[in-house]
């Protein structure tokens, strides 16, 4: 049986205040019906419950009594469902009141001096608690007796190691927690802190521990009402991410199709829901958002298929955010060409790995890499590198790995069956090399012979490609090539760069920059250097298509096109063809997104067998000549679909 969220919908979310239970319900869904959205996330339960709620360890909102029937969630859902709009709940059981923090300390968050975490009057929860573990899912059963809602979102389900502040609070430290790490890694000592020993084996236990929650949660659901989802993590029913902007946190520019894409290549036929936030930050939620930034959400949302979700505080009366209007107006795009987004997947031939959380020092390497094979038009897929064991990646044709440093058996096992397969790698930097040893029988090295990882070390290193020389920025390896292993890009002794008189004296030596050979039915490259963090940190041409080139010659596609290193190009498959966003990202700028420039139209090559080719926003059908058609003059975005 299909279920109601494996189509194509559209969310707007009331974060609500306590003091809104009185609100207008049909208003608000006049609102919503005007502005494209056909599911309603509404806060239902949890810290308080917009509902007479008969349970002793919640809290009724007190200012229901200004409602004639002093119930929120039962008149939203008998309008909504009126008028066919969907209502879904938002709870949030990450903090409790004071009274009950007293009855049920065993519930709560402990930092390392055994003190409870209390913010604004609330005391943090822990997940490994009875409150989590057991009282949720009384509070689920509570809500779906009474009401036929259409799905529920948990917030903030975490181990609240970062305060609304975000000030670090620490490892808890509760029994619930020193018991179940115990039986998670016996004779270890549970860490204090993110610097304590151990620190990378807890958050493996804290991500199972919620894995497992999660589970539990949607198999509850899934007995109760089946044609209700759980959205949450990457194992719910729909994948949540909140595209969202933070005072004082450097923007990257792409996060959203980042995480989009991850989620969407793990799992391509699970919805992800990617709820944007219409405010700049909580502390500053009166504040909308810049338009522009706001619509790259939506935009890198939808290219990516995800679906898309406004969130506001309060009211739509309350917060008439000025980024609400091109909201509005994407979402009814969204709305209108419904068909095409229907079981919208990835379609790249080029998968790019993320690296875990535990190797922060890989994530500019991939960031350079991403931005390169954006700008030179090859379109890829993101997957997150813990995930690589558990996906086909016979669906691509080439896998770049950016300095991934160490790998796990199960990926090891995975890359070289997959290389030896027929498919290619393209690794750079330390990716599969652990001290002097070369954990891929793939790559084209024998060993490991030193590591130059420090500034100082890379200072004044180059290498030679053609009639240029390229920077080292961040660490290079020496290695030993296999016999069969074609090399170039060689490197160039360092020498004096100061005064300038002392500068010079460079040799060419014979250690590679690239390493190339045969493996089984595949190939596979080693740059061993970081190309990406030199293009992310300096913005050279030459480190970015040095890469590149790697890709394209290993057999990553790249579509020809007169459309300038502005337009990214994402490319799907949907129930209606071949679907290609070409994105405006001509107005990315420093540390925001500026209304974009118009670019113009441009020639751009097509997949084989194109003989109709629609631009939606444009509203016209292109003519197909040799392959290729005349994309028109694109504004903040256009979307081509291509048929047989």
């Amino acid at each position: 049986m299909r279920l109601w969220w494996q189509d194509p919908f559209r969310m707007f979310q009331t974060n609500l205040r306590e003091i809104d239970a009185g609100l207008d319900v049909e208003r608000v869904l006049n609102y919503l019906e005007e502005f494209g959205a056909n599911t309603w996330l509404l806060s239902v339960g949890g810290i308080l419950s917009n509902y007479p709620t008969a349970l002793d360890f919640q809290t009724a909102n007190p200012h229901l009594a200004e409602r004639p029937s002093g119930d929120l969630v039962g008149d939203a859902v008998k309008a909504a469902a009126a008028r066919g709009i969907r209502v879904m709940g938002r709870m949030d059981f990450s903090k409790i009141d004071h009274r009950r923090a007293e009855q049920h300390p065993e519930w709560c968050f402990v930092d390392a001096a055994g003190d409870p975490q209390v913010y604004n009057g609330l005391t943090s929860v822990c997940p490994s608690g009875d409150y989590y573990q057991v009282k949720l899912f009384e509070v689920l059963d509570e809500v779906l007796d009474r009401y036929p809602i259409d799905g529920f979102f948990c917030n903030w389900m975490s181990f609240n190691e970062v305060d609304y502040s975000r000030q670090y609070r620490g490892v808890c430290q509760c029994l619930g927690c020193v018991r179940r790490y115990s039986e998670y890694a016996p004779g270890e000592r549970l860490p204090e802190d993110k610097n304590a020993p151990g620190y990378e084996t807890w958050q493996r236990f804290s991500r199972e521990v919620l894995a497992d929650l999660t589970a539990r949660i949607r198999e509850h659901l899934a007995s109760r009402r089946p044609e209700a989802p759980l959205v949450l993590g990457d194992r719910a029913d729909i994948v949540f991410h909140e595209a969202n902007n933070a005072i004082g946190r450097p923007l990257w520019h792409h996060r959203t199709s980042e995480h989009v894409s991850a989620a969407k290549t793990f799992r391509p036929d699970v919805p992800v829901l990617t709820n944007s936030v219409g405010f700049v930050d909580m502390p500053y939620r009166l504040a909308g958002e810049e338009p522009h930034h706001f619509a790259q959400y939506l935009l890198q949302a939808m290219a990516r298929g995800a679906v898309p979700s406004t969130y506001i505080m309060g009211t739509p009366d309350d917060n008439p955010y000025a980024c609400l209007g091109i909201a509005g107006e994407l979402t009814r795009f969204h709305r209108d060409h419904q068909d095409v987004y229907r079981e919208l997947v990835p379609a790249a031939t080029t998968l790019l790995v993320r690296p875990d959380q535990f190797k922060p020092g890989s994530v500019t390497e991939f960031q350079g890499l991403y931005l390169s094979l954006l700008q030179r038009h090859v379109p890829f897929d993101v997957l997150p590198e813990e995930r690589l064991a558990e996906v086909d990646l016979s669906r691509y044709r080439v896998v770049v790995l950016p300095d991934l440093g160490p790998l796990t058996p199960e990926t090891v096992a995975t890359i070289d069956s997959y290389v030896g397969g027929g498919g290619a790698v393209v690794a750079t930097g330390n990716s599969g090399l652990v001290a002097d040893e070369v954990q891929l029988a793939c790559l084209p090295v024998r060993r490991r012979l030193a590591s130059h990882d420090t500034e100082e070390a890379t200072r004044s290193f180059h290498l030679r490609s053609g009639d240029q020389f390229l920077p080292v920025i961040g660490a290079f390896d020496l290695v030993e090539p296999a016999d069969a292993a074609e090399i170039g890009l060689l490197a160039m002794s360092r020498a004096p760069y100061g005064p300038p008189e002392k500068c010079h004296g460079h040799l060419e030596l014979d250690h590679p920059g690239r390493l190339s050979a045969p493996y089984g039915r595949g190939r596979a490259t080693l740059l061993p250097w970081t190309v990406g963090r030199a293009y992310r940190d300096v913005g050279l041409t030459g480190h970015r298509d040095a890469f590149v080139d790697e890709v394209v010659r290993a057999g990553g596609r790249q579509v020809e096109t007169e459309l300038p290193e502005q337009v990214e190009i994402v490319v799907g498959r949907s129930a209606v063809g071949t679907v290609m966003h070409l994105l405006n990202r001509s107005g990315d700028a420093d540390q925001r997104f500026a209304k974009p420039l118009p670019i113009g139209e441009g020639w751009l090559t097509l997949p084989d067998g194109v003989t109709t080719v629609e631009a939606l926003c444009a509203g016209q059908r292109l003519r197909v000549e040799d392959g290729r058609v005349l994309v028109p003059t694109i504004g903040l975005f256009e979307v081509l679909v291509a048929h047989p």
